[in-house]
């Protein structure tokens, strides 16, 4: 049973990068650095293979070493510690979703299959498949910008009402109406939301419980929440309109704000390299200005 109910899920919760060597192979010693940072910073959660762990450009064997190492490293951190379950397959992703659970995550995030373009119907008896197989807190995520797969409001708000222990990350984009139509047919749910932040603070006044960014500036998202939490509007307006420009642009292309985050992650000295599995995305002279712009700025 996990220390959290899905109503724990919430503030912020950074994506955990994946360190490479320079020759494309993972580097170990980096990813615990990377968790060790993630602790410190005093985030909520942090979360393993989402689209920002470049989970496709992962085998298998290495995202079974991957998670057994998060779970160690974090074993007693003050933070939740979800595993991301990605399978197209309902069979394969319920065997993850239990391993996981087995090994001590607090909770799992599921993205719904979309390769082939599976009816509605059976991408719901997926969500059900896996929320059957668990009792700790998952993390439906609905991201149709990446997968071209349009979930309507009814069937999210169908989920909640069948399952208490699910969460719901909203990244569509904008997010903020489809959330208000979903939290009037559900308003029992919790709501997250991804998308590098950029709606961070609408989706707060909308009723969504947390943010699901990138992590190599999550204090900057945590002073943001901060300010939010304390009542301190006008401080976190005036935090989030200096980070928009910056993610408004890396978060043009999903590989583009990878690739910068890992950058800023080596530029920090938390990981070793800022390589990317190709295909990736090439940064300008001008990128590189630019980070160190926001570096600057933002005292990291």
């Amino acid at each position: 049973m996990s220390r959290y109910q899905a109503a724990g899920i919430c503030g912020v919760n950074p994506i955990v990068a994946m360190p490479f060597r320079a020759d494309g192979e993972i580097d170990e010693a980096s990813f615990v650095r990377l968790l060790k940072h993630l602790a410190a910073t005093g985030v909520q959660g942090t979360t393993l293979f989402g689209i920002a762990s470049e989970f496709p450009k992962l085998d298998d064997r290495e995202r079974a070493r991957l998670a057994e190492i998060f779970i160690a490293t974090l074993e007693g951190a003050p933070l939740y510690r979800a595993i991301s379950v990605t399978d197209h397959s309902s069979e394969v992703a319920v065997k993850r979703a239990r391993h996981y659970q087995q090994l001590g995550a607090d909770a799992l995030m599921l993205l719904p299959p979309f390769f082939l373009q599976p009816s509605p119907q059976a991408i719901q008896q997926h969500i059900f498949a896996v929320l059957d197989a668990v009792d700790i807190p998952v993390m439906v995520q609905y991201a149709p910008g990446e997968t071209g797969s349009p979930i309507a409001a009814q069937q999210l708000a169908d989920v909640a009402a069948r399952y208490p222990h699910a969460v719901f990350k909203i990244e569509c984009n904008p997010p903020v109406d489809y959330t208000k139509e979903f939290l009037q047919l559900a308003p029992q749910a919790s709501v997250l939301n991804g998308y590098a932040g950029l709606y961070m603070l609408q989706m707060l006044a909308a009723g969504g419980k947390g943010v699901m960014p990138g992590c190599s500036f999550s204090e900057v998202y945590l002073r943001i929440y901060r300010h939010w939490q304390a009542g301190e509007t006008e401080q976190a307006q005036r935090l989030h309109q200096a980070l928009l420009p910056y993610i408004q642009r890396w978060m043009s292309h999903c590989e583009y704000i990878i690739q910068v985050e890992k950058t800023i992650l080596q530029r920090r000295n938390i990981i070793a390299t800022d390589y990317c599995r190709h295909p990736g995305w090439q940064l300008t002279a001008d990128d590189h200005l630019m980070i160190d712009r926001f570096l600057g700025q933002f005292s990291l």
